[in-house]
């Protein structure tokens, strides 16, 4: 019998959704699916550029441990021969059968000539490692200096390098009105005869104490490395720093020693206190400061090794807090031959005055 032709209209009406809802839950389906897909494609593309990248650095690792060993075997063949050839020849000046002492001038060692020290104190040549899909060399491998000269540079400091005088008067302006409102907050007129000055005066010292984020060590060396064959202990005493403590902006000063041991290069005297003072002119902390200098030096000679002290007062713990006044604080960082021989380490610091071994 058949059916009105309302009741075959709402029959059809009731299919029609659930058809529709399958075919939209169809679709999600497969775009949940080839999300899928796209991520595991994704790591499996990590997985094989860090394998990759991986075999490479073993197979740098093992061409270095190949040429330290070629390096020892030869060090033992010549030591080998020395000492046979002494066993074999007759020293000078042998009397009635008895060898002489060789006197003091002729124990004396050309430092132009021979190796001061145990040639295995000087570094490794550092091999790069080049990753699929990226160039031979984007930027220096030190954290210190940055690709264009700057040291350690913030997000602010090529704002700061690259400003105009427009963008420097504006500048100026802000940090006075920041200056004028500590002044009010401490309870002081900012109006008064002696303060109407103090933000602006306070705002240029404030930007000279911290100059170094401008610095570039470029400029600073100014060509002023040489190759002179010098490979004995060099050693710059008494530097004067003064820094700005960074978490309380009150000054800490103090005094740093910096010694090398060059690779027949060596850098102009006064460059040291120029790199000391660079990384001293901004916002620090002592421990950091010291690291800084070293490892900068280290990248820019590539000597045998680095050492540098430092010794300061710091007033955010004599004018505050626990108030001690006659307290000072000590740092030191060692790299290079400095850190791996111990009695480099004590000539370094038996020369500046200090010490420990």
């Amino acid at each position: 019998m058949a059916q009105p032709d309302g009741i075959g209209i709402a029959a059809a009406a009731a299919k029609r959704p659930a058809f529709d809802s399958s075919s939209v839950s169809g679709s999600s389906t497969s775009d949940e699916s080839a999300r899928k897909r796209s991520r595991k494609e994704r790591k499996r593309k990590r997985k094989d550029l860090k394998r990759r990248h991986r075999e490479q650095q073993e197979q740098v690792q093992e061409k270095e441990q190949e040429q330290e060993q070629e390096q020892e075997e030869r060090q033992r063949a010549e030591d080998a021969d020395v000492a046979g050839s002494s066993r074999s020849t007759t020293p000078s000046g042998a009397v009635n059968g008895h060898s002489r002492r060789p006197g003091a001038f002729e124990q004396r060692r050309n430092s132009l000539s021979k190796a001061a020290r145990d040639p295995r104190d000087k570094p490794r040549a550092k091999s790069s490692v080049v990753v699929a899909g990226q160039s031979q060399k984007a930027r220096p491998p030190s954290p210190i200096i940055d690709f264009d000269g700057l040291s350690r540079p913030g997000r602010g400091t090529r704002r700061r390098v690259d400003e105009d005088a427009d963008a420097s008067e504006e500048r100026l302006q802000k940090m006075r009105a920041a200056v004028r409102t500590l002044l009010e907050c401490v309870g002081e007129d900012p109006d008064r005869e002696g303060l109407l000055e103090t933000p602006s005066r306070y705002a240029k010292a404030l930007l000279f104490l911290t100059k170094g984020y401008q610095a570039n060590v470029d400029d600073i060396l100014n060509n002023a490395i040489f190759n002179e064959g010098q490979n004995e202990m060099i050693i710059v005493r008494n530097i004067e720093i003064h820094s700005l403590c960074e978490h309380h902006l009150v000054p800490f000063v103090g005094k740093m020693h910096i010694g090398y041991i060059p690779c027949e290069t060596v850098i102009g005297l006064s460059k040291l206190p120029r790199i000391a003072e660079m990384f001293a002119r901004r916002l620090q902390i002592q421990e950091r400061l010291t690291k800084e200098v070293a490892h900068a030096i280290m990248e820019i000679l590539k000597p045998q090794g680095v050492a540098v002290a430092m010794e300061s007062s710091h007033l955010c713990m004599v004018m505050r807090g626990v108030e001690q006044t006659s307290s000072t604080t000590v740092t030191s960082c060692v790299l290079g031959c400095f850190e791996r021989k111990s009695k480099t380490r004590a000539e370094f610091f038996s020369l500046i005055g200090d010490r420990r071994s």
